[in-house]
This record gives structure tokens, sequence and C-alpha cells, in this order.
């Protein structure tokens, strides 16, 4: 059975850091694709980073420069560090893992496998 779960949210102010952590169980990090997405209310979820077995990655645009996505295979745990937080960051951020063939490109979440339960990070201004 596979579980990840993510730890981690919470609410800061503009500007500040919070670091997400998902750990997996049932599912081996380290020879998948693996990601976090966010879903603001309104609004679709969304791919946020994605890290390959290879430990190459992806961002949406919008996180370039702030977000560094990161896993320790020893740990069986994906990372989000998340820097310069801005309000619009604001959203439920899940963790998800899928097929290595997607990872090449941010997946859309239809190909997606498998989702942690969230973690809500809120941003004030």
């Amino acid at each position: 059975q596979v579980q990840l779960v993510e730890s981690g949210g919470g609410s800061v102010q503009a500007g500040g850091s919070l670091r997400l952590s998902c750990t997996a169980s049932g599912y081996s990090s380290s020879s998948a694709c693996m990601g976090w997405f966010r879903q603001a209310p309104g609004k679709e979820r969304e791919g946020v980073a994605i890290i390959n077995s290879n430990g190459s990655t992806r961002y949406i645009n919008s996180v370039k420069g702030r977000f560094t996505i990161s896993q320790d295979n020893a740990k069986n745990t994906l990372y989000l560090q998340m820097n310069s937080l801005k309000p619009e960051d604001t959203a439920m951020y899940y963790c998800a893992a899928t097929s290595r063939v997607y990872c090449y490109t941010l997946p859309s979440k239809e190909r997606i496998a498998y989702w942690g339960q969230g973690t809500q990070v809120t941003v004030s201004s």
C-alpha cells in the first residue's frame, strides 16, 4: 500500500520561508518521478516542481529561483524548500508520485498515480 505523508505547512508572512516534507512508504521515491502540486481555492491543481530519479528537476515559472525540490533516497523523503514566499503561493500543497516516463516536463494532474493528503501553506501580506 502506497502512502505519501506531507508535513511542514503553516502560515508565514510574505518574504518568509517554509520547508515541506513528504515521506513515502510502499513506494521507492528513488525510482520514480516525485513532485509537488498545489491547489488554491477556485483554481485548478497545478504542478509546482518535480524531480526525476536521476536528480533532474523542473519548476513552474512562478517559483523558479525561490523554491527548491530535493529528495533523500535513504529516507524515502521528498522536500520542497520555499523561500521568498508570496501571498499568491497560498494553497494546499500535495506530494505526488508517478512513473518517471512523465518526468521530462511538469506532468498534468491526470498523470499522477499517487497523492498525499495535502498540507496548507498560507502567506500573508
